[in-house]
């Protein structure tokens, strides 16, 4: 068991994280390098069956679960991880580079962590460590909005590893059991506890705010690993866990339409591509919702394109960034003309993510169309061409012209540097391969298929979709209805916690401060009231105190006794 142990994906990135720790230049850029290398070749060593357990207490836990399911976000991270590691090769400050080098390998470890494990017990320790690993890659741009993200984005994440640990504890007490398999709603607590944890991570709807508040207050390379890792591993715990529980169509429906409307009024553009992704997690959603093969290889394969496509984006913007100073659409524009790479490098995640035939988002985002039509959820379908058509207008058309054309800002740049450019062209190769050769990935998917992206109905549709998006898009700018580039702050469900809250703490706060002192007034005014009158009678000149003659006393006794017989007899 302890060698098979060391074959485990999060040992080999741990290894590396503390080697990158206490190393410095050339050679921790080439650890950098050689860890999702050779985590690669690892896994491609690893069998599908393999396991690693040992008793725990009355239970059994299982570090390590190797299927085609954790295969394939095993293949996933490693290239996300190595992508994402030349993005990031350029950083100069020694302090700040070695925390962000040394954080993003821990991240990616910990979802490798994930995947692959067996059991609630170790699925909950690397759920924490996502939290904790990638909440450094915000606090590392080092101002006060990032700082403050941080903190929100932390306890947020730990509260979602809390109910995690909850729902697993009362689900081990009524099973028996503490695998990580097939879960659902069978209407126990522990079903929707678990259900809930995992889609705080997912960004289910009104639980959605923590990522379009930290990610875009990440470094310009912290964000590219954000997009990749924690909210796929819960895409992965949902098809694992959840696969075929109805609620999730229409979750996963209300998470491709209701960022839409955000996007599109959003001027900061990372922040565009926040809700971008809680769109394009709603069609992993639904897919997983209906249950078939073809709905779960859909939602596993649109994961896959999607941290491709996402992190491309992601990579274009952390560019411009890096290269500007600036994020808000207001303040960009006619960059085409100094880092034209970056423009065409742009267009082609913008083509992916918007689903052009030829690209990866056309060839996993149909499998879930497909499959909502398949089992007839008709009214389900619509809502997602909706989605589809809203997604192509703020990710793949309002991302690259506010950004490289629509007015003159002014700026005169350059290229990128030359690492990030080879991580955005792997990842724009990454994205016309798929889109081309789609058998590669449909390969290593979970179920066998024999799907075809490319019929004639899919291709007509989709491009007409396209076509005409593009025209009400310009119809709108010509017209000036479509909302402009304000440089202002939009906040959605998050009012709730960082506007009301607050206010209404501090409402509740001083009704109960009023009344407080209210009460304390009365209750201190009687005890004063009380004691002057006791100090009025004992006190030293008090009637009390004074000094009675002995036959007075006599008498009073004499009074007493005689009242003692009388109610005596």
């Amino acid at each position: 068991m302890g060698i098979e142990l060391l074959r485990h994906p999060f040992v080999i990135f741990l290894v590396g994280a503390l080697l990158v720790a206490v190393t410095r230049g050339n050679l921790r850029k080439a650890l950098l390098l050689l860890t999702p290398v050779i985590g690669g070749i690892n896994i491609l060593g690893l069998e599908a069956g393999t396991t690693v357990e040992f008793a725990f207490l009355d239970y059994t836990l299982i570090p390590l679960r190797v299927d085609r399911l954790s295969l394939l976000f095993g293949y996933l991270f490693h290239l996300a991880a190595l992508i994402g590691n030349i993005f990031a090769l350029h950083l100069r400050d020694e302090d700040n580079a070695r925390v962000q080098h040394t954080a993003a390998l821990l991240y990616a470890g910990s979802a490798l962590g994930a995947v692959f494990a067996g059991d609630m017990i170790t699925l909950f320790v690397f759920w924490e460590l996502l939290a904790l690993t990638s909440v450094f890659l915000i606090w590392a741009r080092k101002t006060e909005r990032s700082i403050k993200a941080g903190f929100r984005y932390l306890v947020i994440h730990v509260l979602s590893g809390v109910i995690l640990l909850a729902g697993t504890l009362l689900r081990a007490h009524q099973v028996g059991s503490l695998e990580f398999g097939d879960i659902g709603l069978d209407g126990s607590l522990a079903g929707w506890l678990i259900l809930l944890a995992f889609g705080i991570k997912a960004a289910f709807p009104l639980l959605h705010n923590w990522l379009t508040d930290a990610y875009p207050e990440g470094t310009a390379t912290g964000t590219v690993f954000l997009s990749a890792f924690t909210t796929k591993v819960a895409v992965y715990a949902l098809a694992r866990s959840y696969a075929g529980t109805e609620i999730l169509i229409y979750v996963g429906a209300v998470m491709t339409c209701f960022p839409i409307f955000y996007a599109v009024i959003e001027n900061d553009l990372r922040r565009v591509l926040g809700y971008s992704m809680i769109n394009q997690i709603g069609f992993m959603v639904c897919g997983i919702g209906i249950g078939t093969a073809l709905a779960v290889n859909g939602a596993v394969a649109h994961a896959f394109s999607d941290v491709i496509f996402k992190g491309l984006l992601f990579m274009c913007m952390g560019s411009v960034l890096h290269m500007t100073g600036r994020m808000n659409g207001s303040d960009l524009g006619g960059l085409y003309k100094s880092m034209p790479i970056t423009t065409v490098l742009c267009i082609v995640g913008a083509a992916s993510i918007s689903a052009f035939p030829l690209f990866s988002g056309f060839v996993s985002k149909s499998m879930v169309m497909a499959a909502v039509l398949q089992e007839g959820h008709v009214w389900v379908w619509p809502a997602l061409l909706f989605a589809s058509a809203g997604v192509f207008h703020h990710a793949g058309i309002k991302i690259p012209y506010f950004t490289f054309f629509a007015h003159d800002a002014g700026i005169r740049t350059t290229e990128p540097p030359g690492n990030m450019l080879v991580a955005m062209f792997i990842g724009a190769g990454l994205c016309i391969t798929i889109g081309s050769r789609p058998s590669l990935l449909y390969g290593i998917l979970p179920y066998v298929t024999d799907y075809t992206p490319y019929d004639v109905t899919h291709v007509l549709t989709q491009t007409q979709l396209l076509w005409f998006g593009a025209l009400a898009f310009i119809g709108l700018q010509k017209t000036g209805i479509y909302p402009p580039e304000l440089r202002s702050v939009n906040i959605d469900a998050e009012w709730t916690y960082r506007w009301m809250a607050p206010r209404l703490v501090r409402g509740i706060g001083g009704a109960v401060a009023r009344v407080d002192s209210a009460v304390r007034g009365a209750v201190i005014g009687t005890v004063q009231r009380v004691m002057h009158s006791a100090t009025r009678s004992h006190g030293p000149h008090g009637i009390l105190a004074r000094t009675w003659p002995t036959g007075s006393m006599v008498l009073w006794v004499a009074v007493l006794l005689a009242a003692y017989l009388v109610f005596y007899f």
